[in-house]
């Protein structure tokens, strides 16, 4: 390849050849000056016009190359290929020519026209002087500098073999090697400036590569002599120390470079000295690396290796991400990654740890917090809200205790405090209950502010006999104390709670053996007709009459059965027993039976339900399955499935309770119901509280707009069915005021009787008539 082909020239060496044609312009209007003066001159000396025309023509061909050049400046050179370069080169060609074209033609018009020897003479030495700047200006295009020289010389040398003069043929014949002489120079200049572009290129390749890997890396470098000058340094290095530009530091010793990144690093003096004397270590190889923290977020690691010419690599990184992740994980192995808090086993090491720092015997105190009900929040708002709430009820605990108590999570909801008191008992015992009142209050969080009760179980033991595991369940056992007697309040453990504690667990014992045996047995509580003339469906209500203790309340074992995991067993006795028991009723009388929490999560439970339907040979339609909204927000989308499945078994489902629990409404249009039991609380005084009784007929009319079957629940006087009765409120009655919960065999008795009655009017009207 050579410089002459532009198509073999790579497009940026060919871009910098035309580009120098349309530099250095100040000598273009000089020349444009001169070339106008000169012919202005010749016209004043022969009064010819054609040099006037010659000089109008070289400043018009000036503003039409001046308009070029314009144009070129504003095009994006970074955008042009090869062939629109060639286009710019053939433009600015162009206008070259022309000029040397005008002066070429004066030339030969002086030879042979005016034949004025100021007009030859000037008009020879003006375009061979202008031909003298083509070697300069134009050597980057051959073929600009071909057609100048051709455009300026040839005029003059067909005016001089014109004039058939043997000399001034001669003399035309000298031009040749003028016009050669012209070539061959533009030509080695070029070839001169190609070579550089080419070694400049492949130096600015090298060096570009060389700096790009240098500056690209992940770790800093410094490549130090003999003497710990600084011969390299990128820019990673600069930019970890904050020593700013790296050009700065060459031939800086490292110690001077060290203590300014030092410096500005925010390092406290004897900081700063630690990190000088590691890496002073380091360099003189008494080890071999060395982890310097700069600050809380920037740690460094440098290591060394020294060269076989003499001096010092020296290497180091940024580890802040590692130094982080081990940290993290320290953190997440220690604390709770919702709240911040210490997790249940570094609470235990930070509370040995304040025991063994204590110098004398003492009071301590150890309490557990529990959120109030705080599985609504959940249900209501969700578990990304409450998990928020969580988080702030932490932070205020944290804040509170600081200084006061060790404070940790133990799970869910459940917080604990241990109190390392250096005190008397009451002041502790003072202090903690203030801890838990000033938890109380609001709290925002996800966008919600919640009023929150915390309930508090607290023991207060000498240091000296504090044990961590038996604390916490004499605390647990006050917890359980509060949540039983007044959710929100703080109980201290006393000493009849281990008892009652005991027997509990006698009692959940006595339970399952009474469940495994079949010791439980079944009551049943009518439902009638507003007028009290047909019973229409029985409630299943479970019984458990204790050997010793006697009857045992149904919230009471119930609870129980829901601890020990056996109240499904509780619910298959029941829907069996009651099918069984059914079969003697009237065909009329449906009866129903209460769900649990646990059943509605167990898939099988509708297959459990239908195989019992087909051992009894009950009638689907016949059973009724009662759920409350606490059934209801435990997996709302699983519960929705259930109930789909019994209700496509034809077994008719009812919400209990309805009222008690929140967010009632949307479980009327969401769920696969047939019957609203609107509980005793509606009812309650509805003869004297007029808004009571409203929303008691707005909750029946909402019910009876959606075709759902209305049972009011809890009627106990005459005033409260006649209400009721009076506004057509009830598909059908529940309560005292008809009957209280009865055996199985009193069902079908007291149906009988009623039906007698509710007949014998009727007979007495027709005898009348």
């Amino acid at each position: 390849m050579t410089p002459y082909d532009r198509r073999a020239l790579p497009t940026d060496v060919y871009l910098s050849f035309v580009s120098s044609l349309f530099q250095h312009r100040q000598t273009l209007v000089i020349g444009m000056v001169s070339h106008v003066v000169t012919m202005l001159l010749v016209f004043s000396k022969t009064s010819d016009v054609f040099y006037l025309f010659a000089a109008a023509a070289v400043f018009v061909i000036w503003v039409f190359r001046a308009f070029g050049m314009h144009r070129f400046d504003a095009v994006d050179h970074a955008g042009l290929g090869p062939a629109a370069i060639h286009r710019w080169e053939m433009h600015y060609n162009f206008g070259a020519a022309m000029v040397t074209f005008t002066l070429g033609a004066a030339c030969g018009y002086s030879i042979l026209v005016s034949r004025d020897a100021f007009a030859e003479l000037a008009c020879i030495s003006v375009t061979l002087g202008t031909m003298v700047s083509v070697v300069g200006r134009n050597y980057g295009s051959p073929s600009a500098v071909q057609l100048l020289t051709y455009t300026a010389c040839g005029p003059i040398v067909i005016g001089l073999l014109a004039l058939f003069d043997v000399y001034m043929a001669l003399l035309a014949l000298l031009m040749v090697p003028y016009i050669i002489t012209i070539g061959t120079m533009a030509t080695g200049v070029r070839e001169f400036l190609y070579k550089n572009v080419l070694a400049a290129r492949e130096i600015s390749t090298i060096a570009g590569r060389f700096d790009t890997a240098l500056n690209t890396m992940t770790h800093g470098l410094f490549l130090l002599d003999e003497d710990n000058r600084i011969l390299v340094a990128n820019r990673k290095a600069c930019e970890l120390l904050n020593l700013g530009d790296e050009a700065r530091w060459k031939d800086s010793h490292l110690d001077v470079v060290l203590r300014y990144g030092v410096r500005h690093s925010f390092l406290e003096h004897e900081q700063a000295s630690n990190v000088l004397r590691q890496l002073d270590l380091l360099i003189r190889g008494q080890q071999s690396r060395a982890l310097v923290p700069m600050s809380d977020d920037l740690f460094l690691e440098f290591s060394a290796s020294r060269r076989e010419g003499g001096g010092i690599v020296l290497i180091f990184e940024d580890v802040t991400a590692r130094i982080q992740a081990e940290r993290k994980i320290l953190q997440m192995v220690r604390f709770d990654t919702l709240t911040g808090l210490p997790n249940r086993d570094y609470f235990t090491e930070l509370v040995q740890g304040a025991l063994l720092e204590r110098r004398k015997d003492g009071q301590v105190g150890f309490m557990v917090l529990d959120i109030v009900e705080f599985k609504h929040v959940n249900d209501m708002r969700g578990h990304v809200v409450g998990d928020s709430l969580i988080a702030e009820v932490a932070a205020r605990i944290r804040a509170l205790s600081a200084g006061k108590a060790i404070a940790a999570r133990l799970m869910g909801d459940e917080f604990v405090l241990f109190f390392p008191n250096e005190g008397n008992r009451r002041d502790l015992e003072q202090r903690m209950r203030a801890l838990h009142a000033q938890l109380r209050g609001s709290y925002a969080a996800g966008g919600f502010t919640f009023d929150v009760a915390l309930s508090a179980g607290y023991v207060i033991s000498s240091s000296a006999q504090f044990r961590l595991e038996d604390q916490q369940i004499k605390a647990d056992l006050a917890l359980f104390e509060t949540k039983s007697r007044a959710k929100g309040g703080c109980t201290a453990f006393e000493a009849r709670m281990d008892a009652d504690y005991l027997d509990r667990q006698k009692l959940k014992a006595e339970l399952r053996h009474a469940v495994q045996e079949g010791q439980l047995s079944v009551a049943y509580q009518p439902m009638f007709t507003p007028d009290g003339a047909r019973i229409e469906c029985c409630e299943a209500l479970s019984r458990w009459v204790h050997p010793e203790r006697g009857p045992v309340a149904p919230d009471v074992f119930i609870r129980l059965a829901e601890e020990l995991g056996i109240v499904s067993d509780i619910t298959r006795f029941m829907i069996r027993q009651a099918c069984r028991d059914a079969l003697d009723w009237p065909e009329h009388i449906h009866v129903s039976v209460n769900l649990s929490v646990l059943d509605l999560r167990n898939t099988g439970f509708a297959a459990m339900v239908a195989g019992i339907l087909t051992e009894t040979g009950m009638h689907p339609s016949r059973l009724h399955l009662e759920v409350t909204e606490s059934c209801l927000m435990e997996d709302a989308a699983k519960v929705q499935v259930i109930l789909q499945e019994l209700r496509a078994r034809g077994i008719t489902i009812a919400i209990d309770d309805f009222g008690t629990g929140y967010s009632s409404l949307s479980y009327l249009d969401q769920l696969p119901l047939d019957v609203i039991k609107i509980d005793r609380a509606f009812v309650r005084n509805i003869g004297e509280d007029a808004r009571r009784f409203s929303l008691l007929r707005g909750t029946v009319n909402l019910s009876r707009e959606l075709g759902l079957k209305i049972v009011i629940e809890g009627v106990e006087t005459a005033d409260q069915l006649d209400l009721i009765n009076r506004h057509n409120c009830a598909d059908l009655v529940q309560g005292y005021v008809f009957a209280a919960p009865m055996s199985a065999s009193m069902i079908a008795a007291r149906s009988a009787t009623t039906a007698r009655r509710a007949a014998q009017p009727v007979r007495l009207a027709g005898a009348a008539l």
